[in-house]
């Protein structure tokens, strides 16, 4: 029997039906607007590719219990209205924000529960960028003598574009009229659009106050809701996917210790409040002006105005650029204090945002370095583990498979002779999980005891 697992959009429910579990399934429960065409087709052409993948659309997950030995679901396709029961071994609510599955086993969220209110505006135009004299762009941010108030985002940097106008923590849904206004005010004169949809949302700043009960899981916004300002979720929601399917895969297989699938929330949740903490950083960075109001010379005609301008745009931009570049947020996190990484007594690296060094410190992601002109030390990863000897073998190399195949554990030993990739990982031997985290480096292997005992620790049977 397998995990019951799924996909998330929003506040939709992707439960795995059927009699014989896949491993990845996805439902859908948003009435009449369910088309294939809503499960992104990267996604669904990588699920697809899995003989026991089965994804299946208009189908509502009703409820479920869980015992010791796993979770029973019930599901309603809304086609047939049709009712099923499912029976796995383990559920993952990837439901989003509203999660039924994180709020059936009574999971609280701490943190900030409106941080805005905002309506985000899809209209099409065409040659929208020949009709203002800015320069092409993704992204475009309004700031009036009351401050920063609406942003314009290219969906398809032609004709198709999602304006958002950004509120308060007040709850206030803006008339058709007001939406069109703003609109007009910030081209700056009248123009032919097409509105699509209106979508009012709120901005959160939560995070799960546990990742796991019991059986049941959830992952991507069901465990985490961010303020957008910075991309981190689908980063973050992908994460999950990788820590606790590897985890999951472990457990089922039947090479995991007792003690694996507790790791994945003591890993994942600081992770999140991380993220999310600095997303709300990046918004109050972005809505400054609101309270720091321009001067008004900035709003002035002129040479005058026009000097104020730039003066205030270039320190706006100097601001701003810690949530456009933020590759320490997206590749920097370590999972510190995880009971299933072993520590090598180093200290901690900086936590950065806008700049990430590479280290091989356990917990930290796996380094990347070029074997060849198209192949990367990372392309070793993703399957099972892999120990990485940086240097001539010795003997007592053999330890620590010999102690991975007397518990199942998948390892694969590779060999590298490469000045770069020794550098990067600092040292001789690096055991990397099946995710690309580092889980043990060394010299070498004191004892078998010492191997069997880091083997135990990694796949959760020990203590670090």
């Amino acid at each position: 029997m397998n995990s019951l697992t799924g996909w998330e959009f929003g506040r939709e429910h992707f439960p795995a039906p059927q009699d014989d579990p896949p491993i990845a399934q996805s439902t859908y429960s948003r009435g009449e607007r369910c088309p294939q065409d809503f499960f992104d087709p990267v996604l669904r052409r990588f699920a697809a590719q899995y003989p026991r993948t089965q994804l299946r659309h208009e189908v509502e997950l009703l409820g479920f219990t869980q015992d010791a030995e796993g979770v029973t679901a019930r599901l309603k396709d809304l086609r047939s209205g049709r009712e099923e029961t499912l029976r796995a071994d383990y559920l993952v609510g990837c439901d989003g924000g509203g999660s039924t599955v994180r709020e059936a086993v009574g999971i609280p969220m701490h943190g900030s529960p409106v941080l805005t209110y905002t309506t985000n505006v899809i209209f099409r135009c065409d040659g929208l960028e020949k009709l203002h004299d800015k320069k092409p762009g993704y992204r475009y941010i309004f700031i009036g003598p009351d401050g920063t108030w609406a942003t314009l985002v290219a969906i398809d940097g032609r004709a198709r574009w999602r304006f958002s106008l950004v509120g308060d923590a007040t709850r206030r849904k803006p008339t058709d009229e007001e939406v069109r206004a703003a609109i007009v005010r910030a081209m700056g004169k009248p123009f032919e659009f097409e509105i699509e949809s209106v979508l009012p949302w709120v901005r959160r700043q939560l995070v799960a106050e546990r990742y796991r009960e019991g059986r049941v899981f959830i992952a991507g916004d069901a465990a985490h809701l961010t303020s957008p300002t910075g991309g981190f979720g689908m980063n973050m929601g992908i994460g999950d996917a990788v820590d606790l399917g590897w985890k999951l895969a472990a457990t089922i297989e039947g090479w995991a210790g007792p003690h694996l699938l507790d790791a994945y929330g003591i890993e994942r949740q600081p992770v999140a409040v991380r993220n999310v903490n600095e997303a709300t950083g990046n918004l109050k960075r972005m809505l400054s002006p609101r309270d720091a109001k321009p001067s008004p010379e900035v709003f002035a005609p002129g040479a005058a105005g026009d000097r104020a301008r730039k003066d205030f745009g270039d320190r706006y931009t100097a601001m701003m650029k810690r949530e456009w570049f933020a590759p320490g947020i997206h590749l920097g996190y370590v999972y510190e204090g995880s009971p299933v990484i072993v520590p090598d007594g180093t200290p901690p690296p900086p936590d950065e945002v806008s700049t990430y060094t590479q280290t091989a410190r356990p917990g930290s992601r796996a380094p990347h370095v070029w074997l060849a002109e198209d192949r990367s030390t990372l392309d070793l990863y993703g399957r099972g583990f892999v120990l990485l000897r940086l240097g001539s073998p010795q003997a007592s190399d053999d330890a620590l498979a010999q102690a991975a195949a007397a518990c199942g554990l998948p390892l694969a030993v590779v060999d590298l002779d490469h000045a770069q990739a020794r550098a990067a990982y600092q040292c001789r031997l690096v055991l990397v999980r099946p995710d690309g985290h580092v889980a043990w480096r060394g010299e070498a292997f004191a004892s078998a005891a010492q191997a069997g005992h880091i083997v135990e620790v990694v796949r959760g049977a020990g203590s670090g």
